[in-house]
């Protein structure tokens, strides 16, 4: 069968070729490395026991699946040939093939947006997939309910506002419209859910009393993409607007969000693949985040998989209760 054989090409380089995951391993997974060598073979094995929390009546692995990879908008910085390549990289067959392995591997959710609900339900229908999908929809002022319909009618189990139209709504004093999505998402059966690249938009929608069940925030330390202070790279984020997409002062983050008594899915986590998954991972989780939601390569799933299970099994310097 094609999909193991490339499963097993994979898993060999992603896997076995790298010394850095190794020590990631629990004593069993290393036992299960050490015959797998030896046989030159990978075992149809999966990564077992990755802990999930719970929004609502959905059941939600820690470690979420981000959909701008697949949907071919992942953010690339300066680099403008990211978002062609992925969408050449990442056809219909790669796509099912790389949600079929998140399963495999302990990764029950996907954050996606609506366009996608086609091929999540082909995936459901014709590979017998299971896997869970949170839509990030980006409502109009004079169409709040569209996307969530679209979602609603594609299966999914949750929706929230996307990050930049939260932002936006929150600095125009709109978090009236905030609020309605979130009702409309919720009367339907869903959990609901309001995104934002800024630290404002869930102080702002807490203050006005938004009914979510969630919340979703970018949070990583900012030293990993910038050795300069915020103070000193101040020219680079209002020339760029990095504030739009980056968590700015980390710090003022974890201090608002502990006291969050809502449910938190941090993102961004891995600054678009600047950071590595043991730092990313374990700075989101010790500060608060619930959940990290991750863009992930079908050959990077395994071994995020890994590296999470084992920060989440170890002991944590964690302040916010868990929340989820």
């Amino acid at each position: 069968m094609t999909h193991s054989v490339n499963r097993r090409q994979f898993l060999k380089h992603s896997i076995v070729g790298s010394a850095a995951i190794t020590s990631a391993l629990s004593f069993e997974e290393k036992a299960l490395l050490a015959a797998s060598q030896k046989s030159n073979q990978i075992p149809s094995v999966s990564v077992k026991g990755l802990p999930a929390g719970q929004i609502g009546k959905v059941k939600i692995s820690r470690i979420i699946c981000g959909g701008n990879l697949i949907g071919g908008y992942a953010h690339s910085r300066d680099l403008i040939y990211v978002s062609p390549l992925l969408k050449h990289y990442f056809t219909d067959e790669k796509i099912i093939e790389t949600l079929q392995i998140c399963e495999e591997n302990g990764i029950n959710t996907i954050i996606t947006n609506p366009p996608s609900a086609p091929l999540l339900n082909k995936y459901w229908n014709e590979r017998g997939g299971q896997i869970q999908w949170i839509a990030q929809c980006s409502p109009k002022t004079d169409d709040l309910t569209g996307e969530i319909k679209k979602a609603i009618d594609g299966g999914a189990v949750g929706a929230f506002v996307i990050g930049n139209i939260g932002d936006l709504w929150v600095r125009n004093d709109r978090t009236d419209l905030v609020g309605k999505v979130v009702d409309f998402i919720k009367s339907n059966g869903l959990i609901g859910g309001v995104g934002g690249h800024n630290l404002e938009t869930p102080m702002k929608c807490e203050e006005a009393g938004i009914n979510a069940d969630f919340y979703m925030k970018t949070h990583h330390s900012i030293q990993y993409w910038s050795t300069r202070t915020p103070d000193q790279h101040k020219d680079v984020i209002d020339n760029y607007n990095i504030d739009n997409y980056w968590d700015k002062y980390p710090e003022k983050t974890f201090e608002y969000m502990k006291t969050m008594p809502k449910p938190w899915i941090a993102y961004k986590v891995l600054a678009a693949g600047a950071i590595h998954p043991r730092d990313g991972f374990k700075f989101a989780f010790e500060n608060g985040a619930d959940f990290a939601c991750v863009g992930m390569f079908d050959f990077q799933v395994i071994e995020d998989a890994l590296i999470a299970k084992e920060i989440l099994s170890g002991p944590l310097n964690r302040q916010r209760s868990w929340r989820a």
